[in-house]
């Protein structure tokens, strides 16, 4: 099995990753930083994000794995104390079924970000927002090349199922389990008047819609995708939709979704 370990740097971390090379040389694992199987993150939810970005390139090629040191782990199955465990299932000691694992995918978002400047793509697996630097963003939404309405507040929060559980939650998203292929749009402290009207409410868009974001005056922007921030100062659109390729999680043991949720908020 080919396989790379990243972690978040802290010394419980760097001390587990230090502990998998070795059990894993022991089992005849190759280390692999160019084309791994599977990958190993080792921290919290932050290091899982760099590691998605870090290989992004490979996403179709490869699964990966979380173990959780911080305070919350949404994307981890494994706690600190279990990676003698993983390295057993991995291999298939104590039941050669489990030697292939079980192979989850969840969705991406996809963003095609048109300046004056040029064009870039992007894909997201938590979440795309956009805000205003300097003031009120204030923006055109479009869904299926339709104006839908005239943004005017703190930002939008465009999200994907499993990223539906961060950010988009603490700005009063719905939770989307994973399974649905699904974008989010959830508003950030919109103004709401007599003057100024939005939905209000958060937006769920099926695979085959998209919806367009139009800078609708000269405006300093935020643009962040996941943990990925950059300042434009010359937005004409961003357009927003389900990514056609998903991302592998290896699953060595059952995690169902909703367990994840009651965890990570009921405790």
């Amino acid at each position: 099995m080919r396989y790379y370990v990243l972690d978040r740097g802290d010394p419980l971390s760097v001390e587990l990753s230090q502990q998998f090379h070795k059990l894993a040389e022991q089992r005849g694992f190759e280390l692999d930083a160019e084309s791994p199987e599977i990958v190993v993150s080792i921290g919290g939810d932050g290091t899982m994000l760099h590691a998605f970005h870090t290989f992004i390139d490979r996403i179709p090629d490869l699964a990966f794995v979380g173990v959780h040191t911080g305070h919350l782990g949404f994307y981890a199955d494994w706690k600190a104390d279990e990676i003698p465990k993983l390295i057993d299932l991995m291999c298939g000691i104590g039941d050669p079924k489990i030697m292939k694992p079980r192979i989850v995918k969840y969705p991406l978002v996809q963003l095609e970000i048109h300046k004056k400047s040029g064009t870039a793509s992007f894909i997201a697996l938590n979440e795309f927002t956009l805000k205003g630097v300097d003031g009120t963003l204030v923006a055109q939404v479009d869904i299926n090349d339709v104006t839908f309405e005239m943004f005017r507040g703190d930002g939008i929060c465009i999200s994907t199922p499993s990223g539906s559980t961060a950010y988009n939650k603490s700005v009063g998203g719905a939770m989307v389990h994973p399974s649905i292929d699904a974008l989010q749009i959830a508003e950030i402290a919109s103004i709401n008047n007599r003057i100024f009207r939005t939905l209000g409410s958060p937006l769920l868009l099926p695979k085959h819609h998209h919806c367009d974001i139009f800078s609708s005056k000269d405006q300093r922007l935020l643009l962040t995708v996941d943990h990925n921030n950059f300042q434009i100062d010359d937005l004409i659109s961003v357009r927003c939709q389900v990514a056609e390729q998903k991302v592998s999680f290896a699953r060595y043991r059952p995690f169902p979704f909703w367990n994840r949720v009651r965890d990570a908020f009921l405790g």
